[in-house]
């Protein structure tokens, strides 16, 4: 583990400074890309990882994110009743050009405000410290699930099942 060095990261980081909190972007040598790399490369539980997931709606297009625990999957039935209309999960392009992130790295704050909603997995709620994407697919920062939800704003709720 070391400071960040990726611009990308850097760039998060900013955005992570202007916010005041004092979350620091840390990177590793190894891929943080899924929840099980992540946590082994922290040497957290896999539920500690914040999975940034993006879906798209049928209907609207929109982007709607969902920051799940890393131990959980999350149901696109209750997400689309939660959003009001049907949702699919969004390929690789739609990602980069909704969030400016690669898939592995989507970094839950600081994304654009054409994001439709952010839904946030009650069960990271169970965790005092939990772990979430920096930008890259190498770069993390640790915060708390209270972080989390002023961060982004975002709405708990049972988003899995």
């Amino acid at each position: 583990m070391r400071p960040a060095t990726n611009p990308t990261a850097l760039r998060v980081q900013a955005q992570l400074d202007a916010l005041g909190m004092g979350h620091q972007i840390v990177e590793f040598e190894q891929t943080t890309r899924t929840a099980a790399d992540a946590a082994a490369a922290i040497g957290c539980q896999v539920g500690q990882i914040v999975k940034t997931l993006v879906f798209r709606g049928a209907t609207s297009g929109q982007a709607v994110l969902a920051l799940v625990s890393g131990a959980n999957r999350a149901s696109e039935q209750r997400l689309a009743a939660l959003v009001g209309e049907p949702i699919g999960k969004a390929d690789a392009d739609f990602v980069r050009a909704t969030t400016g992130y690669a898939i592995g790295g989507v970094c839950p704050v600081g994304l654009p405000e054409h994001v439709h909603a952010t839904f946030i997995d009650q069960d990271l709620n169970t965790y005092s410290e939990i772990w979430a994407a920096g930008g890259t697919p190498a770069s993390v920062f640790k915060l708390t699930p209270d972080d989390l939800r002023v961060m982004t704003r975002g709405i708990v709720g049972v988003v899995c099942g």
